[in-house]
């Protein structure tokens, strides 16, 4: 039996100007564009491994271990797209292996809680889409590709690349031109960290799906936000990367984030994503700023309590002396960083406690279940590394 496989990393995505709605539900269309930052994948990837023979008479998926139907209209449009193009290919070279008729087998796995508001799906959309067009070697660019990604998860496309990326929304009622493009390379700023503070690894209430359309339905301040805001400050922050002016890059992060929650809270019935930690963290993020007289840390939000606190590698003590005083208790810190280092960011705040002007809460520790350090990362990646045997099924 020949059995023909490919596998591939992809990467989580965190936006910094929220996509948030659709004009076009099937197609995955936005109603405005958005930017993200690419994670590293050493702290949040998922590795996909796909397998095609002859013999494989349906197409199959695990995901973390188990095995999950592959019927969602999400995952069979992006296959749709994919074995389309590989035919193409095969109808072009009579040479070619006809593995685009094949059942696929899809092996998955994140190194990361799944559903809990830190852009799984995003992750593992374009992981699937990656592994399969390197099977079938599409020709197609990255952001043409991009375009199948999105019709799985809308952000998916914005994993595509690494460094800093911009989905734009397009005009055209086909999506034709609705793609995911690098604003810049990780090369260009590569010193941007962050911090992930997972505040509930729970699934959430109300998933992005169903709560995006609530908001496009009932929400005025939506409108506003889509029609005056979004727009603006797409631009400013495209400018904010290319001028790596953290500052400003911070500042609008931070509006958008509390723009993007307040079209929740003005839905109807109102969409609560963020908690009481949640809130306690963004005040903690701005006492911090007024603290050291400028902006270095930012936090943002996804549809889900977890805070993304960005900030700049040589600013890292500095932001990391609080985190750790409250958070020490959580796990994540020794991950990246030894106890002597730890004791130094004690030191720092030990050092700075009689300037402290704001309350700290010393509770705050319990609303948090674990903390990621992680920075500025790649797109997808080859590698050798596979979930598959040569059986084209998962390995035991």
């Amino acid at each position: 039996m020949v059995v023909y496989t490919a596998s591939t990393t992809a990467p989580v995505n965190i936006a910094t100007l929220k996509y948030w709605g659709k004009r076009d539900k099937d197609l995955n269309l936005p109603t405005n564009s958005s930017i993200s930052v690419t994670l590293s994948q050493d702290d949040l990837r998922t590795l996909t491994s796909v397998a095609t023979s002859e013999e494989f008479k349906q197409d199959k998926l695990w995901l973390n271990g188990k095995e999950e139907s592959l019927n969602s209209e999400r995952t069979q449009n992006c296959l749709k797209d994919l074995r389309s193009l590989r035919q193409e290919l095969e109808q072009s070279d009579s040479s070619l292996p006809k593995i685009s008729s094949w059942g696929l087998h899809i092996v998955s796995e994140n190194n990361f809680p799944t559903a809990a508001g830190l852009a799984s799906s995003a992750a593992g959309f374009s992981a699937l889409v990656v592994a399969i067009a390197k099977l079938y070697k599409l020709p197609q660019s990255t952001s043409e590709i991009s375009k199948i990604a999105r019709k799985g998860s809308g952000s998916a496309c914005r994993s595509l690349f690494g460094g800093y990326v911009a989905w734009e929304m397009g005009d055209a009622q086909d999506g034709s031109d609705s793609k995911a493009v690098e604003v810049a390379p990780l090369s260009h700023w590569s010193n941007l960290k962050a911090a992930i503070l997972v505040v509930s690894a729970d699934k959430k209430d109300t998933p992005s799906t169903s709560g995006m359309q609530t908001t496009v339905k009932t929400s005025d301040l939506f409108q506003w936000r889509i029609k005056e805001v979004v727009p603006k400050r797409f631009e400013e922050m495209k400018k904010s990367i290319i001028d790596k002016n953290f500052p400003v890059f911070a500042e609008l992060t931070m509006k958008d984030s509390n723009s993007f929650h307040s079209t929740c809270l003005d839905s109807y019935p109102p969409i609560f994503y963020l908690n009481d930690t949640s809130k306690k963290i963004i005040k903690l993020v701005h006492s911090i700023n007024e603290f050291y007289g400028e902006t270095i840390a930012a936090y943002t939000f996804d549809a889900g309590p977890n805070a993304v606190i960005y900030y700049e590698d040589f600013n890292e003590s500095k932001i990391l002396s609080f985190l750790y005083q409250l958070f020490d208790k959580v796990e994540g810190w020794s991950k990246k960083f030894s106890q002597d280092e730890l004791n130094k960011f004690s030191s720092e705040f030990n050092s700075n406690s009689s300037k402290i002007q704001f309350q700290l809460d010393d509770e705050l520790y319990k609303g948090v279940s674990r903390i990621i350090l992680t920075k500025v990362g790649d797109g997808p990646q080859d590698t050798n590394e596979s979930l598959v045997g040569a059986d084209g099924f998962p390995k035991a």
